[in-house]
């Protein structure tokens, strides 16, 4: 039975601090701080105070789930309307044990009914996902009362991480660099012209969400040193690798792609290898990243190149209709 003293409310301002520190709290190995709670969450474009709800407890913040469903396109005029997300969720460890984190998802997914959502997915949500999904050997009982609520997985991405101490571009990329370059490729920093016809390919052959990662990290101030292109002899950009993208982490890689006629040439992986010099030259210490798909192409070229997984998570759905 839920703790009869703790209130279940929505969002009130002035929660921010307390949320944050509540949640670093109930996950001390994936804390965060208040400004990049107020930067992921609360700004974000689909935030609606109604769809946070707050587990307080005498003025104190002891869990929060937060559900949100599309205000904004996230491409073209689509809604998304039947679909909701459940970025995250928590209670703290001094409430738990008490029906409290039931209770949160509960109200969250009857929300999501009431908006008109059909299904809701743990906790993939872009454009700011916190996580990609959940870590079911972090956070087991969190797994387990996903389950009893009907989610099943869909998807298990991979973090990733390589170390960057001594790193030094393999002579055999020096050399089929300086062989396509000879050819008249152009292999290196994006260029002003380059930027919409890299916009375009990385929503049109990749998805929406890099597009907009990459036009809104210009627009904020992302160094263009910081994305490589690769360029044709006939002008057209065929791929590129970029990194310091998401909230201006160094050391964090991506986006990252290639056009499907040019993949198995080696163009992926001098791209890669590429950006991997580039960032030891600016002192990332490593390169991670938070999702590569279970058994692509591109997880295998990772771990060639000495990419170790370091967590895998879990992408839950429910239908809730």
């Amino acid at each position: 039975m839920m703790d009869a003293t703790v209130q279940l409310r929505t969002f009130q301002p002035g929660d921010g601090a307390r949320i944050a520190a509540a949640w670093t709290a109930a996950a001390p190995q994936d804390p965060i701080t208040e400004t990049r709670f107020r930067d992921l969450i609360l700004l974000d474009r689909n935030f609606d105070p109604a769809g946070l709800f707050v587990a307080d407890r005498a003025g104190e913040v002891v869990g929060a789930v937060y559900v949100v469903r599309r205000r904004v396109a996230h491409d073209g005029d689509d809604l998304e309307r039947g679909r909701g997300w459940i970025p995250f969720f928590f209670v703290t460890p001094d409430a738990r044990g008490r029906g409290l984190g039931r209770a949160l998802l509960t109200r969250g997914i009857e929300w999501l009914r009431a908006q008109g959502a059909a299904e809701v997915v743990f906790s993939s949500y872009t454009p700011n996902y916190v996580l990609p999904g959940l870590d079911a050997d972090r956070y087991p009982e969190a797994a387990a009362l996903l389950s009893s609520l009907g989610f099943e997985t869909i998807e298990r991405p991979s973090s990733m991480e390589m170390s960057l101490r001594g790193y030094r571009l393999p002579e055999s990329e020096r050399v089929r660099a300086a062989e396509l370059r000879a050819e008249g490729w152009y292999l290196g920093t994006l260029r002003d012209e380059d930027i919409v016809p890299l916009i375009e390919l990385a929503g049109r052959e990749f998805n929406s969400d890099w597009a907009r990662a990459i036009r809104e990290g210009i627009v904020s101030g992302l160094p263009l040193e910081r994305i490589m292109v690769a360029r044709n002899p006939e002008g057209r950009v065929i791929g590129w690798a970029m990194h310091g993208t998401y909230e201006n982490v160094i050391d964090r890689f991506g986006p990252f792609g290639v056009l499907p006629e040019s993949r198995g040439t080696g163009l992926g992986r001098l791209l890669l290898h590429l950006t991997l010099e580039r960032m030891a030259a600016t002192q990332a210490h490593a390169a991670w990243f938070l999702w590569a798909d279970e058994g692509s192409a591109a997880s295998n070229l990772y771990v060639k190149t000495g990419f170790e997984i370091t967590r895998t998570f879990t992408i839950l759905r429910a239908e809730i209709s």
